[in-house]
């Protein structure tokens, strides 16, 4: 069992841990807690009325979030002649096609996200038991394999984050640092949410959004009343104003 700090248990203190709170609560709890030495991550936990088993109820995708994530993305595009020029251009920080793919083969993984073109997904393919338990594998459905390289490797580097439920239905998804503003992890975290619903399987029945919790890098979960999950607290919101 993992052995939390003193910060961490003073933080655990000042939370309700039966209370449910709104997004806007949660955000100004998890900012006002947070006592780290570093800018903490901001996390959004969510469990969904899923059952991953069946393929027609994983929900995965990717979103670009209104208020960036505050992370630096390191972006490899697998893509050749100019398509592999788009994404140098981009932004891309390393680029190839063969000699890529031999250095992943090798070892070499200092990459985030991995952009594929088409052309290239049969000797990235190639890669499958060194990208896919890392999730780095290029996929149509998260817009990481795509004939427009240059479009992908900006939205990826301007924000846009992929998620995809675990074997039991949970999705992990960064939605900024501690040092964004209240509105701007409210805003990210509302985006979140919609998406997700925006994505819900057809096949997905009874309730869906089962429970919904934000945390710091250090700091405890704040459980979310997923009643609320996809309201935008007004007043408090027009208090910070």
């Amino acid at each position: 069992m993992a052995q939390h700090g003193k910060k961490y248990k003073t933080a655990l203190a000042n939370i309700d841990r039966e209370a449910l709170y709104s997004v806007t609560e949660a955000v100004d709890l998890a900012k006002g807690l947070a006592n780290a030495n570093f800018d903490e991550t901001v996390e959004l936990a969510v469990r969904l009325g899923v059952d991953p088993r069946k393929a027609d109820q994983i929900v995965r995708g990717t979103i670009s979030l209104p208020s960036g994530t505050g992370r630096t993305v390191r972006v490899a595009a697998f893509a050749a002649g100019e398509a592999a020029d788009d994404a140098r251009a981009a932004g891309a920080d390393v680029v190839g096609a063969d000699d890529l793919v031999a250095r992943v083969k090798e070892g070499f993984l200092d990459f985030d996200i991995a952009i594929a073109t088409p052309d290239l997904m049969g000797q990235v393919g190639t890669l499958g038991r060194v990208l896919g338990p890392r999730g780095l594998m290029p996929n149509p459905k998260t817009g990481t394999v795509t004939t427009d390289v240059a479009r992908a490797v900006t939205e990826f580097k301007g924000g846009r984050v992929e998620y995809r439920t675990d074997k039991v239905g949970n999705i992990h998804i960064r939605v900024g640092k501690v040092s964004f503003t209240r509105e701007q992890l409210v805003a990210n975290v509302h985006a979140v949410i919609e998406e997700l619903f925006r994505a819900k399987p057809a096949s997905a029945k009874g309730r869906y959004l089962l429970s919904v919790a934000l945390s710091t890098t250090m700091g405890p979960g704040i459980k979310i009343d997923p009643a609320r999950a996809r309201q935008v607290d007004e007043e408090l919101l027009a208090a910070s104003a």
